[in-house]
């Protein structure tokens, strides 16, 4: 078994690889309910979505990246909520794919490897967490299991970005050098953005249904 380290390492990388783009190609059906829609939006749409971007850490993405979701999120909260997590989960698998991609390329030494192979798998949960929120958010109802539904959506979230975060933390240092190394952090970095918006919107969602996580 140490005769051959690089070759068990290259063996393992490519089943993760494998089993991600299957588990990949699983998680579509849960952003179809969301969908941009082709109306132009309102003025008072517009300015809700604007408006509710200001609580996040990055609004100008927020607004960017909702607005084209404005004729389904009109001025619902919740609607809002969904759309996040939907642009957040799609952001999630399309780095995720591309961060296999990179994982294919030649040269890589067995530490790149492994730090790529890490990666993959946080990213992996990352999506399944996010996956699990939207389709929460999606069968939410006022029901007297509100508050525990929103409060396991908060947790699945917030445990996401932990992820993305703990992925772009194995770049840190040399693990890692050039622009693979660059390119993955900032795929990686873009998504956090969404993730943490959609967390924000989730908060601020929460506290206008009277409950503070």
């Amino acid at each position: 078994m140490e005769s051959f380290p690089c070759l068990n390492l290259s063996s393992s990388l490519s089943a993760i690889v494998a089993l991600f783009f299957f588990f990949h190609l699983s998680l579509l059906t849960p952003c179809l309910a969301t969908s941009p829609g082709p109306q132009s939006p309102t003025n008072t749409t517009t300015e809700f979505i604007r408006t509710s971007c200001g609580v996040t850490l990055y609004p100008k993405l927020c607004f960017k990246t909702l607005s084209a979701y404005a004729s389904t999120i009109q001025t619902s909260p919740m609607e809002l909520a969904n759309a996040a997590l939907c642009v957040s989960l799609k952001g999630a698998q399309s780095s995720s794919n591309k961060v296999m991609k990179l994982s294919k390329g030649q040269g890589l030494s067995p530490r790149e490897a492994g730090v790529i192979r890490d990666c993959i798998e946080n990213m992996q949960d990352s999506v399944d967490q996010l996956r699990q929120s939207l389709m929460a958010m999606n069968d939410l109802q006022e029901a007297p299991d509100f508050r525990m539904k929103m409060s396991d959506i908060v947790t699945w979230v917030s445990a996401a970005l932990t992820d993305e975060d703990t992925c772009m933390e194995g770049f840190e240092g040399h693990a890692m050098k050039g622009e693979v190394k660059s390119t993955i952090r900032r795929y990686i970095e873009s998504v956090a953005q969404l993730t943490s918006n959609a967390l924000a919107i989730i908060n601020k969602f929460l506290s206008t249904q009277g409950y503070q996580h």
